[in-house]
Parts: C-alpha cells; structure tokens; sequence
C-alpha cells in the first residue's frame, strides 16, 4: 500500500501483477479502478491520484493511466497512513522508498 485510510479504504497501492490501483469509490461503483500501468518494477515513479467531482484519474509519471467516473467520494474521517494498509497488516507495507507525499484539497494536474 502507498496510502490508506485507518478503517477504510486503500486511496493507492498496487496489485499483485505491481499495477498501480485506488479502492476509493463512492456508491456502488466497482470497488477499485486498475491501472496498466507497473510501478512495481524497480524505477522511481510519480504516481497521483484526483477527483474532480466527476473524474476519478490515476497518473503515473504526469500521464493519465487510467480514469472512470464517480459522483461521490467519502471525506477522510480517519487518519491517513503512508506506507501501509488500513488494518497496519505487515504484509501491507510498502518494500521500496516514497518521497514527497501531498494531499490537496483541490484538483490539481500532475
């Protein structure tokens, strides 16, 4: 995991393959947006994550990767934590560096 919400979702992380992935959803749309994108291969990687109200969009290195719609998206109640999932499992942890984390409270592009 790269980030995640104590208790709630997965905001970014990868899947099994190394594909860079949210779990953040609102209403009842797919619980996860996949990218094709790999950032697990070894390279530094910028990867981002936005919601415009409407776009839900991923970015690895400045270039969307992949994007759906959503109409809504749950604030953050909880605290965040980098680096790990939401239930602190050790098998969560992120194995490689991050640096410079930002959240905005506005859409910004990569």
């Amino acid at each position: 995991m790269i980030l995640s919400q104590n208790n709630g979702a997965h905001w970014l992380s990868t899947n099994a393959e190394g594909h860079l992935t949210t779990e953040l959803k609102g209403g009842r749309r797919p619980s996860y947006l996949l990218s094709e994108a790999v950032i697990t291969d070894g390279d530094w990687h910028r990867v981002g994550f936005t919601w415009d109200g409407v776009n839900r969009i991923l970015y690895v290195d400045d270039v969307i990767a992949t994007i759906d719609t959503q109409d809504t998206l749950p604030g953050s109640e909880e605290g965040l934590y980098i680096g790990a999932g939401k239930g602190l499992e050790a098998i969560t942890f992120w194995k490689g560096l991050i640096d410079d984390d930002r959240i905005y409270n506005r859409v910004i592009i990569p």
